[in-house]
């Protein structure tokens, strides 16, 4: 069984850093969206808000955001995001707004409709409004028919496992580190070491769009650092495309994949006994941030399923993998 080192611990099954904030003064509920509002209501508008509904469900599931604490977070009822998430009403602009906000994410990104837009939309977005003017003629040159950008990269000689909470990133990371002689670093450590706080302070003073930026920092930080080095990632870092499209960049990115019982029990082994086994609601929660994260963690150089090995198997067959990676790359 693989086990991981412990950290801080949301009351749902979660990630490293899959933690909603504290709650805000709480406002008197408005109306369940629903109340009053369905009859009448044109197809054209029941297929927007069962999507709108949709996205909101899935948002928070990548970021490993319960609906409790969602609506904790927001100063909202849990039934009213019950509601909203299945489509069951009207939702006023600036209710969204909270919601997205105690996301970390943006109530456009929310509404967006539009079907036919590249999975890599929200990915683009947050380069383009980060780029340079430089860099944004660039771009338009691009788009116009000018040429390329830039050639493609050589692999880097650094590894990033990444994987949800209990996928063993921490001790198999620190094992494959020993094994080439490269340095260990966690990128939650290094958040802390950077603003002197825990990653739960970190949440309950900034929430998730504040825990987010210092992500995005510290990992800036890490790339910058000469040399190989081995790290292992937060579950959550795949939730911002920025820092998710600057990880697959920089590194040789594995993911650590395993059986969602197994995250379960390993989750239990590092001394947490609030996500029990038996509980359904959490086990549900957890199966739902996995299937919503797989697509994103599915991006990685590649994929290692440690279900049902213990940690010598795990970590020679990552060693393995790493290797023959790097070496393709080099060759």
């Amino acid at each position: 069984m693989l086990s991981t080192r412990g950290g801080t611990i949301v009351p749902s099954v979660s990630a490293e850093t899959d933690i909603a904030a504290p709650a805000a003064a709480a406002d008197h509920d408005p109306m369940p969206p629903g109340s009053g509002e369905v009859a009448g209501r044109s197809a054209d508008d029941a297929a927007f808000l069962a999507a709108l509904g949709g996205r909101v469900r899935h948002a928070r599931a990548v970021r490993g955001v319960s609906r409790k604490l969602l609506a904790r977070t927001a100063g909202i009822s849990e039934r009213y995001i019950a509601e909203l998430e299945a489509g069951r009403g009207n939702v006023s602009i600036m209710l969204l707004r909270r919601i997205a906000g105690a996301m970390g994410t943006t109530a456009a990104e929310l509404v967006a409709e539009n079907a036919a837009d590249p999975p890599d939309w929200p990915l683009l977005q947050a380069l383009l409004r980060a780029a340079s003017p430089e860099r944004l003629a660039a771009v338009r040159a691009m788009l116009a028919g000018g040429g390329p950008l830039a050639g493609p990269g050589t692999a880097p000689q650094r590894v990033a496992l990444i994987g949800l909470r209990g996928a063993g990133k921490s001790t198999l990371g620190r094992r494959l580190a020993e094994r080439r002689g490269w340095p260990f670093v966690e990128l939650n450590a290094e958040i802390e070491a950077a603003t002197g706080l825990s990653v739960g302070e970190i949440f309950a003073l900034y929430g998730q769009e504040g825990y987010r930026r210092f992500e995005q920092a510290a990992l800036g930080a890490v790339v910058a650092r000469p040399g190989p080095l081995v790290l292992a990632t937060g579950g959550g870092v795949v939730a911002d495309p920025l820092t998710y499209e600057t990880l697959l960049s920089a590194f040789l990115t594995v993911w650590l994949k395993a059986e969602p019982e197994e995250h379960m029990a390993r989750v239990r082994g590092q001394g947490d006994l609030r996500p029990m086994a038996g509980d359904g609601a959490a086990m549900q929660e957890l199966r739902t941030i996995l299937t919503s994260r797989a697509p994103l963690y599915a991006r990685a150089s590649a994929t290692l399923d440690t279900a049902g090995l213990g940690i010598a198997a795990a970590s020679d067959r990552l060693a393995a993998l790493v290797a023959t990676r790097l070496a393709v790359a080099a060759g």
